[in-house]
């Protein structure tokens, strides 16, 4: 009986040595990742990466990624867009190579502190948003209490109504076994967690799953992760949505497994001045899956100019 316990003791040490995700230095990490060293900045009491390109003299576009993500995941919609519009992308506190919130605080409204003096650092007084998922969340309510920033307003796969986990006015419910990931968090196991958010899972590269997991185990990422999602308190929108004046572009991927297409009707229903771009055979990463499908649509919308 003790023999059989002390290989099983060793067998789960063994597994759980396996699966140990140890972080990564943040200096190996920013010799892959990070551009130049000036796009590491300071943002009130918070240090930012922040990436920015096209000219200086352009209206301004601010692109805000989703949860878990980074400003990479805008690349290719970036490379165009940079050649109509001066373009800022940014890491939100503790996601790519933006260091953890030095006050442990994920929500929205420090997020919208953040973006709001990084514009004012900047000098823009009033840009366009396009904003994914949490992003797009975050977008429309800086739209909404703060519409003389905002010109307009893209909103691809936006968060903000209630789905299982999220009830309005509650803290979000987050599985106590999410807790591990600050130490196990496998490749393999990513991948699993990321396919749902592509159509076509194959559209999932080698290359775009090592810089999720890279990033991921930046120093304190994974627990800044796992506090934004349990920092996550949800406001009825109807209400914010109704403030909102900037003329906007909803963009939705049909097969949406993640944040479901039939949403876009309830933006719809609250936003005055709306159109909606519909993808078809399209998930929830629509910039990554295809950029090209939407971009067109995207740009056009922007700056009244239709790309290739």
């Amino acid at each position: 009986m003790k023999t059989a316990l002390l290989i099983a003791v060793l067998l789960l040490a063994v597994a759980l040595w396996a699966l140990w995700t140890p972080d990564l230095d943040r200096a190996t990490l920013e010799r892959q990742y990070l551009q130049s060293p000036g796009d590491m900045v300071q943002v009130l009491d918070q240090r930012l990466h922040v990436r920015e390109s096209g000219p200086q003299d352009a209206p301004a576009v601010l692109l805000i990624h989703g949860f878990g993500a980074s400003l990479h995941t805008w690349e290719p919609w970036a490379q165009t867009l940079s050649q109509h519009l001066r373009v800022l992308r940014l890491d939100l506190p503790g996601s790519g190579l933006s260091p953890p919130d030095v006050g442990n605080d994920y929500s929205d409204t420090r997020s919208i502190a953040l973006i709001t003096a990084l514009l004012d650092a900047r000098g823009l007084q009033k840009v366009s948003l396009l904003g994914h998922s949490i992003g797009g969340r975050i977008a429309w309510t800086l739209a909404a209490t703060a519409p003389q920033r905002v010109d307009k307003l893209v909103l691809l796969a936006p968060d903000g109504f209630a789905s299982p986990g999220f009830e309005y006015g509650k803290p979000a419910q987050v599985p106590a076994a999410m807790g591990l990931m600050r130490w196990i968090a496998p490749r393999w196991l990513l991948r699993m967690n990321l396919e749902p958010g592509y159509f076509q899972a194959q559209a999932l590269s080698e290359d775009k799953l090592s810089r999720y997991h890279d990033l991921m185990r930046a120093p304190g990422a994974r627990a800044a992760l796992l506090a934004r999602w349990q920092q996550t308190t949800l406001r009825e929108p109807q209400p914010l949505l109704q403030q909102i004046q900037a003329a906007t572009l909803l963009v939705w991927g049909r097969e949406d497994a993640m944040i479901p297409f039939s949403n876009a009707a309830d933006y719809q229903q609250g936003i005055a001045r709306n159109t909606l771009l519909a993808l078809d055979s399209m998930g929830h990463l629509a910039m990554e899956e295809n950029p090209q499908q939407a971009l067109p649509g995207v740009l056009q919308f922007l700056t009244g100019k239709r790309g290739e």
